[in-house]
């Protein structure tokens, strides 16, 4: 027996998470299962199963290795293997086989339905004879290729004493084969092999589109990780440059990046200036100037001059290697439509046996005959195949998850997408968010000498003014002067002289109501000052979002003075200089009193307030924090991706309804009719097959929802 688990225990201990892609999983009931059974393994804390990526993260005591896990995993019946060794290998195998199987079902399928037309015609003895053996003989090897995924499934499953929805459905197969193969046998009149290969190619082609959605999101997962550079020049103490791979970089680590290069770490510049193209992160089209003391990232390409850099964080650590887990991970979670399916995945096998056994019995007591009897039963077996139901979650939110990816917001799970969906309420950080956060410096009335001396001064300060200013000057081209005797005083700023000439760059007044720096060169001073600008497209987002009925705000730690003119701007009620605390409090007021805020925000501040409230969205500079609270992630300078999500996500919502209201109305029909007899399994196997299609056409709908 597998001991309890410590809880508090493993809480004394870091937790370590290992990802593994698991391709038996096929709907809500394994979920159950993976959850269930995990969740009595002494060690493991937490499981989490992604039904659409068909990947399982697990939480566990470092004690556990990969091999005990994949052990685990086995042992309920779930061959696994870890994310990182199959870089997506596994799944593309998979996606080739099925379009294998679907090909050969298809061929299969049009060549008995072909010689069927005869029978249907009309065709009697020898003639009807022959052509049943002639579908026998392309029935039977269609049959065993094309049905192996679901053969294999329903094998593993019933080989661990549990049922999935691929278990009556091989049943029906089999019995639909196997009396064909005895009308064949005994010159009966009718055979069922055009409705058995009809089901297999039907369930093939929704297989095969959920595989090339999923195969989609890799696709784009494996372009991404494909653009950070694959190697580093590592500057060694004795000044020789050593390529290391991207895999072994590590934090402090010296690293020289010539022009043209991709970045393999991320990094803070430590001697040179470039230009690096940020494209790919950022959505910005523009080179970035940077210079020392700026942050670039894996995936970047230095575009102009050679750049020394110092790794603050490398390999599954980099930003881009974030967005890539998040991506991978966009997709099913724990939400109240899948439970719902979760709920009735559980009871779907036992109920379908059951009902298929009691058409059986009651066909026969009402003297029907063993032959009408089973052939009702393999009718009920196939119409009710719950496949519209099980995809009636995942083809929605991997379709919409997909959609919103292609226009700059990457969505974390699932269950997101539903709390989006219910948003009444949009709060907004400012400084950031609302604004882009990089302060920019108007330099109209100083000369091109001094800003030189500004320059040089500005690039041996990581203040974020300073950065700011040392980036709209190097977009001047002009060229840094030189210093002696550079010192800086945190709080006071950079002092230096040039030419024997004492110069400075410093903070302005403190109590002003603009942000400012002072620069000096001997007796002559210039105040600069710094303005944060509204991200362009806000004033259209905030028009969007009140064109869904959602009410407004700003929820900010910065001055009353600076917040009032960004609100009146874009007409949002505002509250200002509200600490984390009561950026908390306000939240749970608001929830409270019914509403569902969706809040916005970046700073490290924001944290508490992403997690607290209903939905949340971050965008890509925020935070580490704010990252890994929110709910979404955007990229690039706009705001609207904000206004995309709430749109996509009460669209995905829809859709998600429609589904289940297809897939329920579907067997409120079909079943009663196959119960009666009045469904043969060529037409249950149409029936189950067009109800499950129509739920993924209705799904494909979403890919342009995010307009």
């Amino acid at each position: 027996m597998t001991a309890p688990i410590d809880h508090a225990a493993l809480q004394l201990e870091a937790l370590a998470e290992t990802r593994f892609t698991v391709p038996a999983i096929k709907c809500a009931g394994c979920m159950g299962k993976i959850e269930r059974e995990l969740a009595r393994v002494a060690g493991i804390a937490e499981v989490r199963v992604n039904l659409s990526a068909r990947r399982v993260a697990i939480r566990h005591a470092p004690a556990l290795d990969e091999d005990a896990l994949v052990a685990a995993l086995a042992a309920i019946g779930f061959e696994a293997q870890p994310v990182a060794a199959l870089a997506g290998t596994r799944d593309d195998r998979e996606a080739r086989m099925l379009l294998r199987a679907l090909a050969v079902a298809g061929f299969g399928m049009m060549n008995i339905m072909l010689l069927s037309v005869s029978v249907w015609s009309g065709a009697e003895g020898a003639t009807r004879d022959l052509f049943h053996f002639l579908s026998a003989l392309i029935a039977l090897p269609v049959i065993a290729y094309a049905g192996r995924p679901f053969f294999a499934s329903a094998w593993k499953a019933l080989r661990h004493r549990r049922t999935n929805m691929d278990v009556p459905i091989s049943i029906g197969v089999v019995l639909a084969t196997c009396l064909s193969l005895y009308e064949t046998a005994t010159g009966g009149e009718q055979t069922y092999f055009d409705g058995a290969t009809m089901l297999l190619f039907f369930l093939l082609a929704g297989r095969a589109l959920d595989a090339a959605m999923r195969g989609r999101t890799r696709a784009g997962i494996g372009a991404l990780l494909g653009r950070m550079g694959r190697s580093g020049g590592v500057i060694e103490p004795d000044g020789t440059i050593r390529r290391v791979p991207a895999d072994q970089l590590l934090p402090g680590m010296a690293m020289l990046v010539a022009a043209g290069e991709a970045l393999a770490a991320d990094g803070i510049v430590e001697d040179g200036s470039s230009a690096i193209d940020n494209a790919m992160l950022t959505g910005e089209s523009l080179p970035e100037p940077v210079g020392p003391g700026s942050h670039v990232h894996a995936g970047t390409v230095n575009l102009a001059q050679p750049l020394r850099i110092r790794i603050t964080a490398a390999a599954q650590d980099t930003a881009l290697a974030e967005i890539a887990r998040l991506m991978g991970e966009a997709g099913q979670s724990r939400s109240r439509y899948v439970r719902i399916a979760d709920r009735a995945s559980r009871l779907y096998a036992p109920a379908v046996h059951s009902l298929a056994a009691l058409s059986f019995l009651g066909w026969m007591i009402a003297g029907a005959g063993w032959h009408q009897s089973l052939v009702v039963a393999i009718a009920v077996l196939i119409i009710t195949c719950p496949c519209a139901m099980g995809l009636a979650v995942p083809a929605a939110q991997v379709v919409a998850t997909g959609a919103l990816m292609r226009r700059g917001l990457l969505v974390k799970d699932g269950s997101a997408l539903e709390r989006l969906a219910e948003v009444d309420t949009v709060l907004f950080d400012k400084t950031g968010t609302l604004t882009l956060g990089e302060p920019q410096p108007d330099l109209a009335r100083i000369e091109d000498t001094a800003l030189c001396i500004a320059l040089a001064l500005a690039q041996h300060s990581r203040h974020p003014l300073s950065r700011g200013l040392a980036r709209a000057i190097q977009a001047r081209e002009i060229a840094p002067a030189q210093l002696d005797g550079v010192t800086e005083r945190p709080g006071h700023g950079v002092f230096a002289t040039s030419d024997d000439v004492s110069v400075a760059l410093q903070r302005g007044d403190a109590d002003a109501d603009t942000m400012a720096s002072v620069l000096t060169i001997g007796r002559r001073s210039w105040t600069i000052p710094f303005a944060d600008d509204v991200r362009a497209d806000a004033a259209s987002t905030m028009a969007a979002l009140r064109a869904e009925g959602l009410e407004l705000g700003i929820l900010s730690g910065d001055r009353t003075d600076a917040v009032a003119p960004v609100a009146r701007a874009l007409r949002l009620f505002a509250r200002a200089n509200a600490s984390p605390q009561a950026k908390l409090a306000h939240l749970e007021r608001l929830k409270a009193s019914g509403r569902r805020p969706l809040m916005v925000g970046d700073g490290l501040n924001d944290g508490p307030a992403l997690s607290a409230a209903h939905a949340s969205i971050a965008p890509g500079s925020a935070s580490d924090i704010s990252r890994q609270a929110a709910d979404a992630v955007f990229t690039g300078s706009g705001l609207m991706p904000v206004a995309l999500a709430v749109r996509t996500a009460r669209a995905c919502m829809r859709v998600v309804r429609q589904n289940f209201a297809f897939a329920i109305g579907y067997n409120l029909l079909a079943v009663p009719l196959a119960i009666a007899g009045q469904v043969t399994p060529l037409i249950a196997a149409v029936a189950m097959s067009l109800s499950s299609l129509v739920v993924v056409v209705n799904s494909l709908r979403l890919a342009g929802a995010a307009k």
